[in-house]
């Protein structure tokens, strides 16, 4: 059975180095069915949601509750997760499809800074906090200075980091492959 992986990129410029980084995740993943979600959705407004779902929103929830696994790589702006990211998990939460219960979920972030995003990634734990997903814990990937982390070809350079990303691939793959 080929599992289904979605990827979260918390940034939306199109040389994102967190776009970069999922990618990076889903090959290092393996064989996989990757989905790349698209975070540009509407503000969340609960007027606009009294008018009916988004269909955009819909799609993102079914993405979610159809993926076996998920990893979610976030910048870090303000020493937290990025709005639109925040944005989508308000969104997500208002479907009542309920998608991230029990899901195995993979966090990671790539930032221009020293830290490599550690206080996005505790941020975004804790915006999860309420959707009951299974949050892998360890290892953290932390990709700093990240505008130079990656080659042309937008593979890691830095082999430590390889091996993380590695490592928290598999345990996600293994996750994904345990029934909940």
């Amino acid at each position: 059975m080929t599992l289904k992986l979605l990827g979260i990129s918390g940034a939306l410029r199109a040389a994102s180095t967190n776009t970069k980084l999922i990618h990076e995740a889903a090959r290092l993943f393996g064989p996989c069915d990757f989905t790349q979600a698209d975070l540009r959705l509407p503000l969340y407004d609960n007027d606009l949601e009294d008018e009916g779902m988004p269909p955009e929103v819909t799609r993102m929830a079914e993405q979610i509750r159809d993926a076996d696994a998920v990893v979610i790589s976030t910048p870090e702006y303000n020493k937290m997760i990025p709005g639109l990211l925040k944005n989508a998990l308000d969104w997500i939460s208002r479907t009542g499809l309920s998608p991230w219960t029990g899901k195995p979920v993979a966090i990671m972030s790539a930032t221009g800074g020293q830290t490599g995003g550690a206080r996005s990634q505790y941020s975004l734990r804790w915006a999860m906090t309420p959707f009951n997903a299974r949050l892998l814990q360890a290892p953290e990937v932390l990709v700093p200075d990240s505008s130079n982390a990656f080659d042309t070809d937008g593979r890691l350079i830095n082999q430590r980091s390889v091996a993380g990303l590695q490592k928290l691939m598999t345990e996600l793959r293994e996750a994904a492959s345990q029934p909940v």
